[in-house]
């Protein structure tokens, strides 16, 4: 809102300083800041409202060193991530950019899943929580909204750089605004995939295939809604990991936000330009800075927990991130901490039945899943077990990072 006041402003009464208001990185820097900020003040007001309601974790017997010590920890701690994205969101956003409407929509849709599910656990004193076909539900509910936006506004498109074109306005090295189904192979050059060609695959011609393209879109939008929602949940195990972990992977995607918003960047890095997306930059980067200062309390000892409020919502939130900025392919890598924990449970579950059924008793791969919980059962305490894992969600960060120049 504060984006329109401030344009206002400038365009009529040209008052100093109102003109930063046009600059990105101006806004996604107020950004951060603010989103911190009221993380930080706003954290603590919520923790104590949660004390007060009696609001705390359950927490199961899993035969883990510091476990019972957590027993009434406030939880639905998520609350705070959302309240400091979304105030910054609205005060410095484009509001009626599209890929800002769908964020925001995307936010608000996990974060109420997520509620439900921690409000039946604590309140309703449901252990299991939201039946797990209904979370599904939820994600399946997102990801159609998703893949149906993605294939039906028009002012989702991109721009492809000409080969070997190269011109003084930059404007003018890439072809006309295109609605366009394609993504983005990394290590690849001349890395765009468009998903009409896997239509075309099964002898759909390549003109229809561009209008059934939504068949492949929407299951595959579902697909990594789904996974990396549930990547986050299940990385929510101990303090400080799942948040530090996003906040990586955030500011990562905040970074290809930028290039691919900015003509000059995708110009000179000869990548996909996809107009409008800077202002993803600035829902990163207010993204970013709640979940540092939601660290403040989460770190361990935790003050806070964020239960499925927090955990669903930035599994979602990134997925949205990596899909829209057409760098879905990436999540494997760049959410590789996830995937692992999501994995790591996957195969103790899978080879659990596999041997009770073969041998009439159950084996485990790992002491405990998911993964984290392995390291501790080995001893490690929490706060080496999650450093190590930031150190690790750093170098993948990096890595895909290196995909802008290496292909």
């Amino acid at each position: 809102m504060l984006y329109y006041l401030f344009e206002y402003l400038n365009e009529h009464f040209y008052i100093p300083g109102s003109g930063l208001y046009k600059y990105i990185t101006f806004r996604a820097l107020a950004a951060i800041f603010t989103s911190l900020f009221i993380s930080l003040i706003i954290g603590k007001m919520i923790i104590n409202i949660l004390r007060k309601k009696q609001l705390g974790e359950t927490v199961r017997e899993l035969g883990l060193s510091g476990q019972k010590e957590k027993e009434g920890t406030p939880t639905m701690g998520g609350v705070i991530i959302i309240l400091a994205t979304l105030v910054p969101i609205f005060l410095f956003c484009k509001l009626d950019n599209i890929y800002i409407i769908i964020l925001i929509i995307s936010t608000l849709w996990m974060g109420i899943i997520g509620f439900l599910d921690d409000y039946l656990k604590i309140h309703k004193n449901n252990k299991d929580g939201l039946k797990g076909k209904f979370k599904v539900l939820g994600q399946i509910g997102l990801g159609i909204f998703v893949g149906v936006t993605l294939y039906l506004n028009k002012d989702i498109v991109i721009k492809e750089k000409i080969e070997g074109v190269h011109n003084i306005e930059y404007s003018k090295d890439f072809y006309p605004n295109e609605k366009s189904f394609k993504t983005t192979i990394p290590f690849f050059k001349n890395n765009q995939f468009d998903y009409g060609k896997i239509l075309e695959w099964f002898g759909v011609d390549e003109k229809k295939s561009q209008d059934l393209v939504w068949i492949v879109l929407i299951p595959i939008v579902i697909t990594i809604v789904t996974a990396v929602s549930n990547g986050a949940n299940l990385t929510d195990g101990i303090d400080g990991l799942a948040a530090g972990s996003s906040v990586i992977i955030v500011a990562t995607l905040a970074l290809f936000a930028y290039v691919s918003g900015n003509i000059m960047m995708a110009d000179y890095l000869n990548l996909m330009y996809i107009p409008n997306s800077g202002e993803i930059v600035i829902f990163s980067a207010a993204f970013a800075g709640a979940l540092i200062g939601f660290l403040w309390y989460n770190t361990y000892p935790a003050q806070v927990f964020m239960g499925d409020t927090g955990s669903l919502t930035i599994g979602g939130v990134i997925a949205v991130l990596a899909i829209v900025l057409r760098k879905e392919l990436l999540i494997p890598v760049l959410c590789g901490i996830f995937l692992v924990e999501n994995l790591s449970v996957i195969v103790q579950v899978s080879y659990f039945k596999y041997t009770k059924k073969k041998y009439g008793e159950g084996r485990r791969i790992f002491l405990m899943s998911p993964l984290h919980h392995h390291f501790q059962k080995l001893g490690y305490h929490e706060s080496k077990i999650v450093t190590r894992f930031w150190i690790i969600g750093i170098m993948l960060a990096l890595f895909c990072i290196i995909t802008l120049k290496i292909r």
